[in-house]
This record gives structure tokens, sequence and C-alpha cells, in this order.
């Protein structure tokens, strides 16, 4: 099953973010639908919706986020993830968000919900039960 990218993304658009995390994870998103979308007009044919297409050759999204595949600012991570009130806790994301994370960890945890997400409106949108059956066109 072929779905449009645009299809994708009025879906994304359409997505009602309750907090400044889902808003932040919808962000990621994008850009995770970008990148499949450059991928698909890379290899002039649809691509399926795995995560091998969206980590762009790295191994995992910690590998992801720690190789400079995202943000790769603190401040730009947190000022994407938080609410106000929790970037004056973190000092703009001078400190770290929790004593167990880096901001680069918290990053490849939204990645991770951007990408589950994405499968999970495609799957929506085109009423499919298996994502890995879902191919993506430009």
């Amino acid at each position: 099953m072929t779905i449009q990218v645009k299809d994708i993304m009025s879906a994304l658009h359409d997505r009602k973010a309750r907090s400044a995390w889902d808003r932040g994870v919808i962000l990621y998103a994008y850009e995770l639908l970008e990148q499949v979308a450059e991928e698909a007009a890379y290899q002039h044919k649809p691509v399926a919706l795995t995560d091998t297409i969206m980590l762009n050759g790295a191994q995992s999204w910690a590998a992801y986020s720690w190789g400079g595949c995202s943000l790769i600012y603190d401040g730009d991570i947190a000022e994407r993830l938080c609410t106000p009130s929790e970037l004056r806790r973190c000092h703009n994301g001078a400190w770290r968000p929790n004593s167990r994370e880096e901001w680069l960890d918290t990053q490849a945890r939204a990645l991770c919900q951007a990408a589950r997400l994405l499968r999970n409106i495609a799957q929506e949108v085109t009423n499919f039960k298996r994502y890995d059956e879902i191919q993506i066109a430009a």
C-alpha cells in the first residue's frame, strides 16, 4: 500500500498536541517524514516507513541523536521539548533534564516517539495493520 507524504503531513497537522513534549514530538515527526520523503525522491520509488529508513544509517535513536542527525545544542533541544517553567528550572538547557539523562538522551526518546507516531498515523490513514507494508511516495 502506497501513501503520499502530503496525506501524512495533513494528518500530522491535524494532530492536537496537549503539552510542550507532544509539540516537540510532532516537530521531530515532521523532520523524520521530510527525511523519508527525500529518500523516496532520491530512489525515484516509494520507500517503506521503517526505522532503518528513518534512522538514516544510525544503529539506534540514541546513536542518531548523539551522532548529530537532529538538534545538537542542549538549549535548542530544551526549547523544543519543555514548557517555559521547565526551561527556567533547567536554565535554558544548561542543566541536565534529570539525574539519569543528558539532553541528547531526552531527544532520543522524543525521536523514538516521533517515529512511532508516524507509523501509527500511516496505519490510521491506510487502515493497514502492518506498518512495514506501507510505502511512502514523495
